[in-house]
């Protein structure tokens, strides 16, 4: 059974909850968020990325997180962000491109992730879980929200759609894109009790996104614990609920630095068919550039993916060689396999630096654009996983390649926070 807690969450003042909300940290570099800072002082930003505003400092320096506390700290104090007189959930609602997500904020249990209660499908990267760990230990706070799905049993997503009825939001921001994200806070005794209930009958929930941000909260957990500083609300973290067939899901792009030993981008090319790849050019994106068409037959039959070097986008594919392998079976995990690790020599996708990687809802063309600069010398375009394959996957234990999924929607930091101190 899945149990839920509620929390009182500290959130934007009604007056501030368009300017405050942000990003999430791990979707922008440092330049970015200095940038996203710099146009709206109040951003969130300022507390999830620190290192943006410290440019002088090493970005694991323990005064960046201190900077972190401090900035938190003085949005409490100066009123921007309050914390909610007392616990309660929260429905989390994000409207994108005509669709509609509906999601239930509240708080799980670390020990649900230690026994696998919460199941995941990826490993973390060394460097990225530590700092989170070391984020969410200074400032006090799961300043980001850990993106959950269940299989719904078939009362869940209406009941937690039908309680926004036609109050207006708690919290409610438009990103530059476009997407609005609002909440909705609940503290209705019958109704939470009945949230309770309602989750008890599932079994098990999946981390869709947010794989870092849950393990390093599993980790303060631990330390504060052995150290003398555990709190009951440090044994738990934040994290959004959704129904698993009412989200979205891309492919998420790689992006290599250099092509190993191959001395030209031709030499490699050509080093794809004794491999037994079938390579072809496929010409150029779409207008839009957030798109290439997967191969038109055989789909779920064949491995299917899309290369880009010295200015030419090239169709790779060739058969799945054994369907009933759930994860060798994933391009991820053959793209991995056989080309990154076979060809190029890249051991190690969680902390390789010759390895990069890009969410696939961004456009193509962004793709090119780092090609074509020289700072990268290839790019991947992966198609999409199916949601039901991830699930099938940690159901039974498996682990996919890091990065292998982009789900949406991409959740705000700074709309609702939860407090371990």
């Amino acid at each position: 059974m899945v149990q839920i807690y509620r929390f009182a969450a500290v959130r934007p003042g009604r007056r501030y909850s368009e300017k405050i909300p942000s990003v999430p940290y791990d979707v922008v570099t440092a330049e970015e968020a200095r940038e996203c800072i710099e146009k709206n002082p109040l951003s969130f930003l300022r507390v999830s990325r620190p290192d943006a505003e410290l440019p002088d400092l090493a970005p694991n320096d323990d005064r960046v997180y201190q900077r972190a506390r401090e900035i938190f700290d003085g949005m409490v104090a100066d009123g921007l962000m309050q914390q909610d007189p007392e616990p309660g959930m929260y429905v989390y609602r994000a409207v994108q491109d005509g669709e509609e997500f509906i999601g239930l904020v509240c708080c799980v249990a670390t020990e649900d992730y230690e026994s696998r209660q919460i199941r995941r499908h990826e490993l973390t990267r060394y460097d990225k879980e530590e700092d989170r760990t070391r984020h969410i230990d200074a400032v006090g706070a799961n300043t980001g929200l850990v993106f959950l799905l269940y299989r719904d049993p078939g009362l869940i997503f209406s009941y937690v759609h039908s309680l926004i009825g036609t109050a207006a939001p708690d919290g409610s921001t438009t990103t530059g894109s476009g997407v609005l994200h609002q909440v909705y806070r609940v503290t209705d005794e019958a109704i939470l009790s009945r949230l309770e209930g309602l989750f008890a009958a599932v079994p098990n929930t999946y981390i869709a996104d947010g794989h870092h941000r849950a393990k390093s909260a599993v980790n303060v957990a631990e330390r504060r614990q052995s150290d003398g500083r555990f709190t009951e609300e440090a044994g738990k973290f934040m994290v959004v609920l959704f129904a698993h067939d009412r989200v979205r899901i891309h492919g998420y792009s790689r992006l290599v630095t250099d092509l190993g030993g191959y001395t030209t981008p031709r030499e490699f090319m050509e080093a794809l068919p004794k491999s037994g790849w079938n390579v072809r050019p496929y010409g150029k994106v779409d207008a839009a550039g957030y798109q290439v068409p997967p191969l038109a037959a055989g789909a779920g039959l064949v491995h299917v993916m899309h290369f880009y070097l010295e200015g030419t986008w090239y169709e790779v594919s060739r058969p799945v060689a054994d369907l009933t392998d759930l994860i060798g079976s994933l391009d991820v995990s053959v793209l991995q396999k056989d080309v990154l690790e076979g060809m190029l020599g890249i051991t190690d996708p969680r902390g390789d630096p010759r390895l990069q990687y890009m969410g696939g809802a961004k456009p193509l063309s962004e793709l090119e654009r780092l090609v074509d600069s020289g700072k990268y010398a290839l790019a991947v375009a992966m198609q999409p996983v199916r949601v039901e394959t991830v699930l099938a996957i940690a159901d039974k234990d498996g682990v996919m390649p890091p990065k292998s999924t982009w789900f949406e929607p991409k959740l705000l930091s700074g709309l609702v926070v939860h407090t371990i101190d």
